[in-house]
């Protein structure tokens, strides 16, 4: 084992990575890989757009750049890149790579006159003018790799492109003496590109940077270069990927009989850049300058990264070593033991905070394209669309040791922890069967085979709302009607939908609205007489912890005494609505202006304590991340353990076309069809035995969703509804009702015996009598 303190100088480090055994490094490389990322290996699936290959510098090994007589034209017209993004885009590419030549107007009067004939006087201003073609016209985001820049610069470019980058390559002065690889290259002065580098991290650009081993530095001289990434990292927070590249030799070059390092050489660095900088920092090497046999060892040593694969364009820096095919790479991946993911031109790590890191104009554009861990969706799959749902998961391999630990320990009855809960939640391919699985013995060991459901109806009495929650498509301004009439039903009309409901066989109304600025909480005690009136057998199942602290707020009393009040004029059961995320870290951004974690928590520890049984609910996909989700359900089992009042907990994801946080831009679209599926599971283990009910909303899932998730721990769909319109205010195309025939056929077509139940989860008679005019 190499023991390294967290901030040891370059000296220090390799005195100790120096002499070290190359295995003994790549093991402890690969365990630090492997506990940040699970195994989880990201690529770019990249367009190589080479806008000019002029250049002010004369780097001994490049084969890229080139001279006024060879260039042809100096820079790609309009035209031929448009022609390469459309190429791209048809390719299901969606990074833009522009690299190009350091300041070629500074040496070359052609580059200058080029320049000029395309209304521009550097490189860098038809740099951005091109970077803004491709966001305006098409799907792609660009990166740039447009040499040394100073902060202005950076500003400058930082609406056009999502990241940028400059390969450090070494500090090893010596390299720019008479007769090494960097002499005559002005741009190449190792503390110029150190400040250039630092320049961006002052703008807040995700940045890439690296290594370029192999040009007559030596180890340590390599160590030196990492720990100073190392502390620019720690002062910005901007390196989103650090690339070891090997040297390769190319003919024509004056170094092109310079010995190639071998690939030990190439693995002692990867592991010690892994040491240097971390776990948590994504570690590049290219999958292409290397026999493809390598890709194991590559990945052993501590690679998490392939970088940008192309399968449109050549790697114009290394025209000799063609890209692999994306499939033959996930497959070499797959065959080392890991999982090969594509991911943004920003990486996931910026990606997942576009707000701090991308321009304003651009932050919408990443966030709507990712999931919670900041990789792209890739599918097509919406909450509440009822789009066909994609396969999860990787069948036919073992889970890792890591995930079947955690599994263990809930099955042991174990409190799990919020990183427990996280590494769940950030399951790769491989890992999901088993937690599925884990969550489907669990749901068959607490309450059986059978699917239940209840038949209810919504009665939502107002969608006048005094708050404005960010997710919210349902509530209006009482003077307001974007998105359909605001409308405040009369209690005659509540009573009459109630005794509606019990006619059509319903045993529960749901009730709940938004908070009238005109009601109190006698309005809530009206409500409920009326309901009572009309339909006197009706179970009630009505009001969020919301509008059970604004009904006790207004009439001055507290919450329990309000709370014994409602349960006397009837209320039976609460929802457990309004709690979204139990998070105030993500309450501050979707509904700043309602009720906190504690008094969410608070309303239903008084409500278990007299008795009265509630459901919980999270609302997910939104702004929020895996931590979250893990706050959240701590929370949750935590209650459950004092109170044992939670029912049911009920996923609800968020349904994002109307909701006018992410019409804003605010907001993911969503969360995946796999962060669903997880969801759910999740839920079963972590709240496994305490709660014994996980509950699919078939609205936002879809019929064929929610059968899914009924084999990942779901044993109960929920309500009939009759009336919902809350998910059909934000845009939800599932529909409003889902009978018995319905329910029935679902639970069937995974081969499951289906039952009617009461809210409390008292199963009723199959062949009870149906009230005269029932549709079911």
């Amino acid at each position: 084992m190499i023991h390294l303190r967290e901030n040891m100088g370059a000296d220090e480090l390799a005195a100790v990575l120096v002499p070290a055994r190359l295995e003994s490094l790549i093991d402890q490389s690969e365990a630090l890989t492997l506990e940040a990322t699970g195994g989880l290996v990201t690529y770019s699936r990249k367009i190589f757009i080479p806008l000019t290959r002029l250049c002010r510098d004369v780097c001994a090994y490049c084969t890229f750049a080139t001279t006024p007589t060879r260039a042809g034209a100096a820079f790609l017209s309009r035209d031929e890149v448009l022609a390469i993004v459309r190429a791209g885009e048809r390719a299901g590419c969606r990074e833009a790579l522009f690299t190009l030549g350091d300041q070629p107007e500074a040496r070359y009067a052609f580059a200058r006159s080029a320049l000029q004939a395309l209304g521009h006087e550097t490189t860098l201003g038809y740099l951005r003018e091109m970077a803004d073609m491709v966001l305006a016209e098409s799907s792609l985001l660009p990166h740039l790799n447009p040499g040394l820049m100073g902060i202005e610069d950076y500003r400058a470019l930082r609406g056009s492109a999502v990241s940028m980058g400059i390969m450090l390559e070494s500090t090893a002065e010596h390299l720019c003496d008479r007769g090494g690889p960097h002499y005559g290259s002005p741009d190449k002065i190792p503390a110029a590109r150190l400040a250039s580098i630092a320049a961006a991290g002052e703008a807040a650009i995700p940045f890439t940077t690296g290594l370029l081993i192999g040009l007559g530095e030596t180890r340590a001289e390599r160590i030196q270069a990492l720990v100073a990434i190392r502390d620019l990292h720690r002062r910005y927070g901007h390196i989103q990927e650090v690339i070891i590249q090997n040297f390769r030799a190319k003919p024509g070059t004056r170094m092109a009989h310079h010995p190639e390092p071998s690939l030990e050489d190439h693995l002692w660095t990867i592991a010690a850049a892994r040491l240097v900088l971390g776990p948590e920092m994504a570690i590049q090497a290219p999958p292409n300058l290397h026999d493809p046999a390598a890709v194991g060892a590559l990945l052993r040593a501590g690679v998490n990264d392939w970088g940008g694969v192309s399968p449109v364009t050549p790697d114009h820096v290394n025209p000799e070593a063609p890209w692999p095919e994306i499939l033959a790479l996930t497959k070499a991946t797959a065959a080392a033991g890991r999982q090969l993911h594509d991911r943004l031109a920003i990486g996931p790590s910026h990606a997942r905070d576009p707000d701090r890191w991308v321009d304003a104009r651009l932050a919408p554009r990443v966030r709507r394209a990712v999931d919670a861990r900041g990789l792209p969706r890739n599918d097509d799959w919406f909450a509440g669309q009822g789009k066909d749902v994609p396969v999860v998961g990787t069948s036919g391999r073992l889970a890792s040791p890591a995930i079947e630990t955690v599994i263990a320990r809930a099955a042991a009855g174990d409190d799990l922890g919020e990183a427990d809960i996280v590494r769940l939640f950030s399951a790769s391919d491989a890992d999901i069967p088993a937690i599925v699985s884990a969550a489907d013995r669990f749901r068959a060991e607490i309450v059986g085979e059978a699917v239940t459901y209840v038949v209810n109806r919504n009665i939502n009495y107002t969608n006048i709302c005094l708050h404005a929650c960010g997710f919210c498509a349902f509530s209006k301004g009482s003077t307001r009607s974007e998105r359909g009439p605001a409308y405040r039903l009369d209690f005659d009309e509540i009573g009459r939908r109630a005794a509606q409901a019990v006619a059509r066989g319903a045993t529960e109304v749901c009730l709940q609205g938004g908070i009238h600025p005109a009601y109190d909480g006698n309005t809530y005690l009206n409500v409920l007489a009326a309901v009572r009136a009309a339909a006197p057998t009706v179970h009630i199942h009505a009001f969020s912890p919301l509008e059970i602290l604004h009904g006790a707020t207004t009439l001055g009393q507290p919450i329990e005494d309000f709370l014994g009040d409602l349960k006397a004029a009837g209320l039976a059961t609460l929802p457990g609505t309004a709690a979204e995320v139990l998070d105030d870290e993500v309450r501050a951004l979707i509904c700043p202006d309602k009720l906190d974690t504690e008094q969410w928590l608070d309303v239903m520890r008084h409500a278990h304590g007299i008795g009265l049984r509630s459901t919980a609910t999270i609302m997910f996909g939104h702004a929020d991340t895996y931590r979250h989700w893990a706050r959240h359900l701590l929370r949750i089992r935590a209650l459950q353990a004092d109170t044992g009042g939670f029912t049911e907990f009920v996923p609800l994801p968020f349904v994002h076309m109307e909701a006018p946080i992410w019409r804003k831009g605010k907001a993911r679209s969503g969360p995946t069809f796999r962060e669903a599926l997880l969801m759910h599971a999740v839920a079963r283990i972590a709240l496994y035995p305490l709660v014994p009910n996980i509950q699919t909303s078939w609205v936002k899932m879809g019929p064929a969703g929610a059968a899914k998730m009924l084999e990942a721990g779901v044993n109960d769909l929920g309500g009939t509804l009759m009336d919902e319109s809350i998910t059909r205010a934000a845009g939800g195309l599932n529909g409003q009702e889902f009978g018995p025939a319905g329910m029935a056929a679902l639970a069937a077509s995974i081969g499951r015996p289906v039952h009617e139940r009461t809210t409390l989860y008292r199963i009723l008679p199959e062949n009870r009598p149906a009230p005269v005019g029932v549709r079911l």
